[in-house]
Parts: C-alpha cells; sequence; structure tokens
C-alpha cells in the first residue's frame, strides 16, 4: 500500500462508557487498541434507545477504566433532524476508515441515513455482533440488508453470522475471528479467597457461576434442571445465578424451588454494575453458559479475563472460542443430562489447574492487538 493511502485515522461508531453493554465494553476496548496505532474519533449516542423501548439501565457510570477520552456523544437514533448533523460531524474528522458496531435492526435507518452521506471512497467496515437480531421480527431482513450493503467488509465473530451474511450479502467480503477477551473487569486482581469471602462462599465448595441478563435463549433453565444431578456427584457443589432476572424471576424460582437442591443455589438478582463484577470470576472454578441458541458471547470472553474455564453449548460462536477439552467443555443444547454430566467430569478429574493454564496460552488469540491486525488486514483488502 503506498503512504498516500496508509491508515492513519479512524472513526468508530457505536456506544462507549458509560453504556452499560458488552458491545459498549467491546467499542471502548477496542478504541483503546487502536488508539495504540492510529489517531481514532469515537462517534457514540446522544441517545441510544428511547425509554419505551429499552426499559432496563442503559448507563453505568462505575468503572471508568472504559472511558474514552473525547467521545463524542452525537448521535440521536431517534431524530432524523440529527443523523445529517452527525454524518456531518463524522465527515468533518475526515477519516481514513469508518468502523461501525452492527448488533440490532432498530439502528437501520439512522446508520443508512448517516452513512448515505459519507465520501464514497471511505471504507466502511461492519462489526457484526448479530447480523440479525436474536428476538426476530418482521422486516429485520430487509433492514438489516439495506444498511450493510452501505459498508464495503464486515467483521464476523460466529459461524451463525456467516450463514446469516452470505445469505443476505453473497458478495460482501468478510472476514470471522472470535471475540477479544473483556479483560478490563480485573481493577484489583482479587484473590480467589478474598473473592469467596466477599460473596460469602466457602473455601471447600465448588462454585459454579452463571452470569448476564437471564433470558430464554440462555438456557439458564437446563443448568436448574442439571443441578440435582450436579450436587449428587459433586460434593460442595454451588450454583450462583447473578443476573437480571426482569419480568422472568418467579418463574426461574419456581424452577429451583422445584430443583430439590435450592440450598445449593445463590442468586444476586439484578444488573451488576462493572465495577463488582471481579468477585463472580474470581471466586468461580467454571463459568457455564448453557446457550440455546448465541451468535457469540461476551461471557465467554470475561470468564477468560479471569482464566477461567467455561462449559458452553455448542450453538453459534461459542465452540469456537471454547476449545473442547482444552479450555472448557462443549455439550449439546438444551441436554441438562449432558451438561451435568460435563459438569461432574470437569470437577471428577480435576480439570480447573489445566484448563486455566490452556486459557492462559490462548491468550494471543483472544487478544485485543491479534483484532487490531484483523482490522488492518481488511482495510488493506478494501483498498486493493
Amino acid at each position: 500500500m503506498n503512504d498516500e493511502k496508509a491508515l492513519k485515522k479512524i472513526a468508530v461508531v457505536g456506544p462507549v462508557y458509560p453504556y452499560a453493554s458488552g458491545i459498549s465494553h467491546y467499542t471502548g476496548l477496542l478504541i483503546k487498541a487502536l488508539r495504540k496505532k492510529y489517531e481514532v474519533d469515537a462517534f457514540s449516542y446522544s441517545l441510544q434507545y428511547p425509554k419505551f423501548m429499552f426499559k432496563r439501565k442503559q448507563k453505568d457510570f462505575s468503572n471508568r477504566t472504559f472511558e474514552i477520552e473525547g467521545a463524542h456523544f452525537v448521535i440521536n437514533t431517534a431524530n432524523p433532524f440529527n443523523w445529517f448533523a452527525s454524518a456531518s460531524k463524522i465527515k468533518k474528522a475526515d477519516p481514513d476508515l469508518i468502523i461501525v458496531q452492527w448488533w440490532h435492526p432498530y439502528f437501520a435507518p439512522c446508520y443508512q441515513m448517516m452513512l448515505s452521506g459519507m465520501k464514497k471512497k471511505i471504507p466502511i467496515i461492519f462489526v457484526c455482533h448479530n447480523v440479525l437480531p436474536h428476538e426476530r421480527f418482521p422486516m429485520d431482513r430487509f433492514l438489516t440488508k439495506g444498511t450493510l450493503k452501505k459498508g464495503s467488509f464486515c467483521i464476523l465473530h460466529s459461524k451463525g453470522d456467516e450463514k446469516d451474511l452470505k445469505e443476505l450479502l453473497p458478495s460482501m467480503p468478510y472476514k470471522r475471528t472470535v471475540l477479544a477477551t473483556y479483560n478490563a473487569f480485573k481493577l484489583t486482581d482479587m484473590s480467589r479467597e478474598a473473592a469467596r469471602e466477599k460473596l460469602g462462599i466457602a473455601e471447600d465448595e465448588k462454585l459454579i457461576l452463571f452470569f448476564g441478563l437471564v433470558r430464554p435463549y440462555k438456557g439458564l433453565k437446563y443448568l436448574i434442571q442439571a443441578s440435582g444431578e450436579i450436587v449428587d456427584k459433586v460434593p460442595g457443589a454451588k450454583i450462583l445465578i447473578a443476573g437480571d432476572f426482569g419480568s422472568s424471576k418467579d418463574e426461574y424460582m419456581k424452577m429451583i424451588e422445584d430443583s430439590g437442591v435450592k440450598d445449593h443455589f445463590m442468586i444476586r438478582d439484578g444488573y451488576v454494575p462493572d465495577t463488582e463484577v471481579e468477585p463472580f470470576f474470581a471466586a468461580a472454578d467454571v463459568n457455564v453458559c448453557p446457550y440455546v441458541s448465541a451468535t457469540q458471547s461476551a461471557i465467554v470472553q470475561i470468564a477468560f479475563g479471569f482464566e477461567l474455564p467455561v462449559i458452553a453449548t455448542d450453538v453459534g460462536g461459542l465452540p469456537e472460542a471454547v476449545t473442547d477439552g482444552r479450555t472448557g467443555m462443549i455439550v449439546p443444547p438444551e441436554d441438562s443430562s449432558s451438561l451435568a454430566k460435563a459438569v461432574v467430569k470437569y470437577f471428577d478429574e480435576g480439570k480447573a489447574e489445566e484448563f486455566r493454564r490452556n486459557v492462559k496460552d490462548e491468550a494471543y488469540r483472544f487478544s485485543w492487538e491479534h483484532l487490531t491486525e484483523i482490522f488492518e488486514e481488511s482495510y488493506e483488502s478494501i483498498r486493493r
């Protein structure tokens, strides 16, 4: 590539601190990694979702580790008049590359209008956290296709997204890669002993962690169904569920009550602020992601940031992130018996230390430096 076309300035569009989501964390960590080599402007939202659409907490000011210096909070996704002004501000930054976070067709009208106003010579890379949304609705394919075709390239994080993209836009160039590790939650390097003391977990208990928003597609009910066999065969087993149950709490509490091993559950209901995440992963012996469907999961990458092994289901990008028999175990989805057997095997065979070493050995594959190289290669391929 000649110097005239060399990558120097990047504009990143998407949520950043204080927005509270895995995608916000991803965007912030990506910007920090890119800024080690390039001039990067962050363009985030003055309004991400109207309150009537998203009633949960949208912002978390607790963890300034994710704060992006000089971020521009300019995009109002619900105000068409704002989209032209936002596009003008991005153009004024004169970037060589625009990187846009994509995960839901709600953003389609806003992004289509903004990107239509960009100079045609500026490459646009979409980072597709979900090509199509988890909860499908009429017109989602149409809206997604109309938006992604504004781009020059897509970065994907799962085979499922690859399949969806090929069906929607067969000629769109793309690169599939694993998510990078979300290591910014390790704020104090808390010891296992200190974390367990904080959470009230005994040293000899075997702590199985389910973390994050509780939604049907995350398959928590299969872990609850597996709990009887786990408790019966793993002495000292404790299952800690930390996350927001939303309106489904009573349903899950009934499942736990009916499991017959209610006393072996610990519940931390509600959104977990960034500054309170560390003890859960530092104290745990294994993280379980029993998802029914998924594209990928930031929970796996948070766990790996603590060198914590993961037992996950064979859906979406999970088996690409979790190496079966090396950094964790992969089991069939919607199969509580297989899930129970995997958890029992993990403890019976003492896999924790071996798997932790392997997670550490694979650190570069999940590094932000490696992901930065993926963006550089993608930019070069567009220019060619």
